[in-house]
């Protein structure tokens, strides 16, 4: 089995080498990953230059783009065989309900699903690399679990959250639906140092809501979520009501 493990996080993240030594349990490992951070890059492509994949001495590759560049990279021409399945991550924060939307780990994901290969994107909720250091055999367990499935469904991601608890600490496995999260005041208006005004992006508080299956609550009571994506994003109730608007003036 070929399994390419991918992240947004960069090519020197402790969840990334975590998450290739958990696949090489299971079976053949290609570690593709972007060269630095790419946090919030959603599913974007570098269309405006050539990119430059570079062999590491560990034997992984990285690529000066976004991890959707590394996926399609990967399968369409650094993976001769191809990758039976990708793994995203493990992602240093959590990716929960809209996350989806900006996260470049689920984007990696997502980009495998688009090409026909089964993705699984994986993110820790805490900021301790000792305590993702103790998900090893959970994660191990996951991942045999996800390989071995006969019946993994078509046009579909796995989003999966670990709790911010140490792995001895959590208390089962949750499937979940997303979540909503707001945040506030993440704008942050300033001045260069030529007195010009700029903007940051970041920061801010984060409210979340959502009942006892979402992914959220999971996490929050210290559950690891596992949330299926389907690619088709059609409001199917929807359908026969916009079909009944008029366009006339």
């Amino acid at each position: 089995m070929n399994i390419l493990v991918t992240n947004d996080d960069g090519i020197l993240a402790p969840g990334l080498a975590l998450l290739a030594e958990v696949c090489r349990e299971v079976g053949n490992v290609t570690v593709i990953a972007p060269d630095r951070e790419q946090s919030g890059t959603s599913h974007s492509l570098t269309l405006h230059r050539p990119l430059r994949p570079t062999r590491r001495p560990d034997g992984a590759w990285q690529i000066d783009g976004t991890p959707t560049d590394c996926v399609m990279l990967a399968i369409q021409a650094l993976m001769p065989e191809g990758p039976d399945f990708v793994f995203s991550g493990v992602n240093h924060g959590p990716n929960m309900g809209e996350d989806v939307l900006y996260s470049g780990t689920v984007a990696a994901a997502m980009e495998a699903v688009m090409l026909g290969v089964p993705g699984i994107g994986i993110s820790f909720s805490g900021n301790r690399p000792e305590t993702l250091a103790t998900y090893r055999d959970l994660l191990v367990k996951l991942v045999r679990r996800i390989t071995s499935a006969a019946d993994f469904p078509p046009s579909t991601l796995l989003n999966v959250n670990l709790p911010v608890v140490a792995a001895e600490e959590v208390k089962g496995i949750r499937v979940t639906k997303l979540g909503s999260r707001v945040f506030s005041e993440s704008l942050k208006r300033m001045k260069d140092p030529w007195n010009r005004e700029i903007y940051w992006i970041g920061g801010g508080t984060i409210t979340w809501t959502g009942d006892e299956d979402s992914d959220h609550a999971a996490v929050r009571e210290g559950y690891l979520s596992v949330t299926p994506l389907h690619m088709d994003l059609t409001n199917y109730p929807l359908l026969e009501t916009v079909r009944g608007w008029s366009l006339e003036r």
